[in-house]
């Protein structure tokens, strides 16, 4: 299997190009500024807001597979344009593509959310994943579209150290008790995004944890299996603040469950105590 990860050197990126290099896969990767240290993996520089900048990175990597794990935030012309471009040059070169979305494409006005439901994003960065989803499916029809959900790791993660950051003192802010999500381990997600990158499978996929928790909850639970104070941590409520976006979205997995081996551990079981 010869596969490009796209956004190799990101925290999920990283542990895609991890595993696929185990598993013996040949392994390109792509990064913005700084490539990762993993061994084993061929890297190459991309910008996905240049023109054509793609086509010369599949030309070079030549893979079978694309996995477009970059994380643009509300960047549109990384987010949506770039993921255009990329759905474009893997459809000319005939690549599998697996492109990897959001639940931030949701507005959470009916809480449950399975693969059928269509976007309606509150923010910008909602937007252009919304966006980014839509055109991959028109542009590459044989494509997977994966949503995930807060991705955890084991300590590495923008969650976890903003955990250890407030526990600490160090960082001002809350942790919101009105927030909820469907927590994913990046291991999990990762291992279905290589199922999914060697499958015919094409179409919408859910890749989140089991359980729905607060952003609050969240924190306590990775507070207490790293052994911190958890009641350092401070709670508030997202709606009593003017921050935009959904309050509570909860990606059903259970159709793409059935679909992929890999099993989708919920938060309560993945942050038991190291």
């Amino acid at each position: 299997m010869k596969v490009l990860i796209i956004g190799g050197s990101g925290f999920l990126g990283t542990e895609l190009v991890r595993q696929a290099t185990a598993a013996g896969w040949e392994t390109a990767a792509t990064y913005c500024s700084r490539p990762s240290g993993i061994p084993g993996a061929s890297w190459y520089q991309l910008d996905l807001r240049a023109p054509g900048h793609i086509d010369g990175v599949l030309a070079a990597a030549a893979p079978g597979a694309v996995i477009n794990a970059t994380s643009g935030h509300s960047d549109w012309a990384v987010t949506a344009d770039g993921s255009v471009r990329v759905a474009m040059a893997a459809a000319k070169r005939g690549c599998r593509l697996v492109h990897v979305s959001s639940d931030a494409v949701f507005s959470g006005s009916r809480m449950h959310y399975d693969e059928t439901c269509l976007p309606d994003p509150l923010t910008p960065y909602g937007a252009a994943k919304a966006t980014a989803e839509t055109a991959v499916r028109l542009l590459a029809p044989d494509a997977a579209v994966a949503r995930t959900s807060l991705i955890i790791g084991n300590g590495g993660s923008v969650h976890e150290r903003r955990v250890h950051a407030l526990a600490a003192g160090t960082h001002d802010g809350v942790l919101f008790t009105d927030d909820i999500r469907c927590p994913v381990h990046v291991e999990d997600l990762a291992s279905a995004l290589r199922e999914l990158a060697v499958s015919d499978q094409a179409g919408m996929f859910h890749l989140a944890g089991a359980d729905a928790l607060s952003r609050h909850e969240l924190g306590v639970l990775i507070a207490r299996r790293d052994g911190l104070d958890a009641t350092r941590l401070p709670a508030g409520r997202r709606a009593d603040t003017l921050m935009p976006g959904a309050l509570d979205v909860r990606l059903d997995s259970s159709a793409t469950q059935g679909r992929v081996r890999t099993r989708l551990r919920g938060a309560r079981e993945f942050l038991t105590a190291r």
